[in-house]
């Protein structure tokens, strides 16, 4: 009669990953990529609508769009998005610095989907602004920004002349505050209603 029991593990040796608790499972992938698309798709845009504005719209009266819901208008822009302080373009020049080098920095610790394409739109539209405002006159720092689409009535009488970077900025800000309101951090994880931030 043998004696010899058996090697075999049993089957509780393993834990199923049903069984493992939410510090064992693999967290979200990294959304870097995603940022630099959305970034890149703003600047792409941004740079050839203000060329082919400029070209087609310099010393024209506005063009009326849609029965007039838009107008194509070139405006030379010294201040910041929609026209505000434009006493202060260079100093809106470091700002949009600052904001470019925080999402640089911040980009690695990115695993949500949307935290990532919102600060995407706004860092391409805050590189957009910003070249404009280093390489087109009158100098360094203190460039022109290049905005063209004036809604609902010509010269921006209704609402401040944009451009495609302005545009990206306010949509990227709107999504950024939504996934904050909603408790969607940028890591990935859902905070619970009640929760405070860390």
């Amino acid at each position: 009669m043998s004696t010899e029991h058996s090697s075999e593990p049993t089957p509780s040796a393993a834990a199923s990953p049903a069984d493992r608790t939410p510090s064992d499972r693999t967290p979200p992938r990294r959304r870097v990529g995603l940022l630099i698309l959305a970034a890149a798709v703003v600047i792409t845009l941004d740079v050839a609508t203000k060329v082919v504005a400029v070209a087609r719209l310099e010393g024209r009266q506005p063009i009326p769009v849609a029965g007039g819901l838009v107008y194509l208008q070139l405006i030379r822009n010294p201040g910041a998005a929609f026209g505000i302080a434009t006493a202060m373009t260079w100093v809106l020049a470091l700002i949009a610095m600052g904001v470019a080098a925080t999402i640089i920095w911040f980009a690695p610790r990115l695993r949500s989907t949307w935290w990532a394409l919102g600060l995407g739109l706004v860092f391409g539209g805050a590189v957009g602004n910003l070249a404009d405002r280093i390489f087109r006159t009158p100098g360094l720092l203190e460039g022109r920004v290049v905005d063209f689409i004036s809604v609902f009535a010509p010269d921006g009488r209704v609402w401040p002349v944009f451009n495609v970077a302005d545009s990206a900025i306010c949509v990227g800000g709107a999504l950024i505050v939504l996934m904050a309101l909603l408790g969607r951090d940028y890591d990935g994880g859902v905070r619970k209603a009640g929760e405070g931030g860390a």
